[in-house]
Formats: structure tokens, C-alpha cells, sequence
């Protein structure tokens, strides 16, 4: 249902670097690429994820209340890609673990502090 979310950003080319490599290791590649938005997905038809500068050109902030979850395929990939985060220079908002015994999910904030998780289903 979700075609695409916008992450605000007030450094393209740090939040470039940091997704590149982050959305990379799930096979992401950039789909779009222009000078005020870069957007990436796994393939023809999936949903993009994209960092953008704001229109209004105000500095971008985080939305209270936003949180942005990537699907990943199992608990081992969410440890990983949430490990990966946090080289990255992405910030600890929960470590990997079950939460309401049936998802497991890895909480961050990318470098402009916007919150994002990995999750998948917890089959235990």
C-alpha cells in the first residue's frame, strides 16, 4: 500500500552516503536522483525510501511521532542491517530484540535524526 516515504534531510550528501550503504546491503539501489531528492528501492514497483531537502527550505527535523519500519527476512538480517545503522553514524533508539511477541525489530535514528527500525515477524 505504501508507495514511498521522504526523510528530511539538511545534508544530502552525508544522508546519500549513509543510504547508500545502509539500504545497499538489502539490494537497494537508487532509483531517483535530482538535486533536492534520492530515492531508493529494491526493484521496478516497490516501495522507494528518499531523503530530500525541504520545499519550504526550512532545516529539516524530525517528525514527533514518525518512525519509518524497513522489513527485513528474518532476525539475523535485522541484527545486521541495524549493526550496519549504527556504523554508519546512526544512533541506538532500541536494540534488536521481540517486542509484543511477534515482531522483532531494531530501533535507530539515521544522522539528521529521523527514527527508522528493521523488523520482521518473530516466529518463536
Amino acid at each position: 500500500m505504501i508507495a514511498y516515504i521522504t526523510l528530511g534531510t539538511n545534508d544530502m550528501a552525508r544522508a546519500e552516503n549513509f543510504y547508500d550503504s545502509l539500504l545497499g546491503e538489502m539490494g537497494a539501489g537508487r532509483v531517483m536522483d535530482n538535486e533536492r531528492l534520492t530515492a531508493w528501492a529494491t526493484g521496478p514497483d516497490q516501495p522507494m525510501v528518499a531523503v530530500i531537502n525541504p520545499l519550504d527550505e526550512k532545516p529539516a527535523t524530525p517528525g514527533n511521532g514518525v518512525m519509518i519500519s524497513i522489513g527485513a527476512e528474518n532476525p539475523a538480517a535485522v541484527d545486521r542491517l541495524y549493526a550496519k545503522a549504527l556504523e554508519l553514524g546512526g544512533t541506538d533508539e532500541g536494540a534488536p530484540g521481540v517486542r509484543l511477541d511477534m515482531f522483532y525489530i531494531g530501533y535507530f535514528r539515521d544522522l539528521d535524526g529521523n527514527k527508522l527500525n528493521f523488523f520482521c515477524m518473530n516466529d518463536a
